[in-house]
């Protein structure tokens, strides 16, 4: 029988991925959620459930008991990260989120690196697509770098359908940032007050994706994760304008499975570029469906941590905690990793 892992928010739509993703590789998912009735259908399938609260620490801690690690898959994660952060450091187990609110990992760095790294418990925020899969990905371009002038990751998506989570969370954080924007620029996040539209550039993908308009500074999680790190003063991202606008249309349906193992039929190319002085390196990842690619890259994070495969304790980014390479090169049924 292999190890415990706790789901928070099993249910929902990459929670389900992830349970998914757990008994594939050998793991005994624990699901974990506050709706019992959405519980008890997951685990029709003979798996044990525990109905758990973040307004209810001792419900928490009852869930987590005899898990090995927990992955948090409930957003708004500036709701629910802390509080299961909070349940795993009293529990002495590994905590893994998805979360790609930028706000939401700054306020885990804040608040939980001393306490983790006393506790020898790893905490791994935005492990997921975005802000996990970039921050390995310059990892992995920086090589033998110990610094670099700027980094840019570029997201190549075909479209992006969001979930309920995705639209929940955005809200979450247009709310706190109070109408400013936010990158990260002269070494720290710059919040910023810009009504015009987003600067618009043209990048060229790597074929199929090809030549595209992408939005500038459309930051994501990335700003978080890779300067925790490395230093790099200068970390933008860029996201394709088709799926921008389908992320903006009220209209834009909920992903849809088009395929046995649940994804829909999303694309990605996520191209990252480094530069140092006049040399620049380049990394590509490409793949299917954001969400579901967030299983494998969660799950992995686990399966290192209770391995013993990790560079360091308390709160981490996967390019800080793991070896960037190796863990892409575990992944390669997922993803199609290219390095120039």
């Amino acid at each position: 029988m292999g190890q415990n892992v706790a789901v928070f928010g099993a249910y929902g739509h990459t929670g389900r991925f992830v349970v998914t993703e757990l008994r594939d590789r050998g793991f005994v998912p624990l699901l974990v959620g506050r709706d019992e009735g959405r519980l008890q259908a997951l685990a029709a399938s003979g798996l044990e459930y525990r109905v758990a609260s973040v307004d209810d620490p001792a419900s928490l801690d009852q869930a987590l008991t005899g898990a090995a690690a927990v992955i948090n898959c409930a957003g708004p994660f500036a709701s629910t990260a802390a509080p299961v952060i909070e349940a795993a450091l009293r529990t002495g187990i590994p905590y893994v989120d998805v979360a790609a609110e930028i706000e939401a990992n700054v306020d885990t760095f804040t608040h939980f690196t001393d306490r983790a790294r006393a506790a020898g418990v790893a905490v791994v925020p935005a492990m997921a697509f975005f802000g996990g899969l970039g921050d390995l990905l310059v990892t992995t371009a920086m090589g033998d770098w110990t610094a670099a002038d700027e980094a840019h990751v570029a997201y190549g998506l075909n479209s992006w359908h969001p979930t309920a989570g995705t639209l929940a969370a955005g809200a979450v954080s247009r709310e706190r940032r109070d109408g400013h924007r936010v990158r990260y620029t002269g070494g720290r996040l710059d919040y910023y007050v810009d009504g015009g539209d987003l600067p618009r550039t043209e990048w060229d993908f790597p074929a199929p994706t090809g030549r595209r308009t992408v939005l500038g500074d459309f930051t994501m999680a990335d700003v978080v994760t890779v300067p925790s790190h490395l230093s790099i003063p200068e970390v933008r991202t860029y996201m394709t304008i088709d799926a921008a606008r389908d992320l903006a249309a009220p209209s834009t349906p909920a992903p849809a499975a088009v395929d046995e193992l649940g994804r829909s039929a999303q694309t990605f190319t996520v191209d990252v570029i480094v530069r140092s002085g006049d040399t620049r390196r380049r990394v590509i990842a490409s793949g299917r469906d954001i969400y579901a690619i967030s299983a494998p890259l969660a799950v992995e994070a686990v399966h290192r941590i209770l391995g013993g495969r990790t560079r360091t304790s308390g709160v981490a980014s996967a390019g800080a905690i793991f070896d960037a390479p190796d863990f892409l090169r575990a992944l390669s049924a997922q993803i199609t990793l290219d390095i120039f």
